[in-house]
């Protein structure tokens, strides 16, 4: 994480998260090492090797169908590629927004024209893990 990186606001709850999210729609999370090391690498798909267009992010809108609370689809969202920041202490989860240009092998959104907004501690993440265990089929697929 470099200095620029570490003057963004960090947040420490879910609850923080929950509040951006509902005053600033359109914001994504990033796992990597962080605004500034994006701004000068470009992201690859790794089974491919190819340059994408825009950084992969998650959405933390929830979408219209989503029924439940957004702090669970917060919680969900945030655990889906937390194994990113596993492989590589490096990475730091990271909220951004900016402009879809595309999306990646996953279907993840692709954004370029990306602005930082902050970055989410440890503390939220384990948080957000312990939500998503308790309060999903963590795992479970269709049968």
């Amino acid at each position: 994480m470099t200095s620029a990186d570490a003057e963004l606001a960090e947040l420490d709850s879910l609850e923080d998260l929950d509040a951006l999210v509902g005053r600033m729609p359109g914001l994504h999370v990033r796992y990597s090492e962080g605004f500034e090391h994006d701004r000068d690498e470009a992201s690859i798909d790794t089974e491919s090797g190819l340059e994408l267009p825009g950084l992969s992010v998650n959405p933390l809108d929830p979408q219209p169908w989503w029924t439940r609370e957004r702090a669970d689809w917060l919680a969900r969202q945030l655990c889906q590629y937390k194994h990113l920041r596993e492989r590589n202490p490096e990475r730091i989860a990271w909220v951004l927004r900016g402009r879809m240009v595309a999306r990646g092998p996953d279907s993840e959104p692709l954004l370029a024209d990306v602005e930082p907004v902050a970055r989410l501690s440890n503390a939220l993440l384990d948080e957000a893990e312990v939500r998503y265990r308790a309060r999903f089929d963590a795992g479970h697929g269709p049968e």
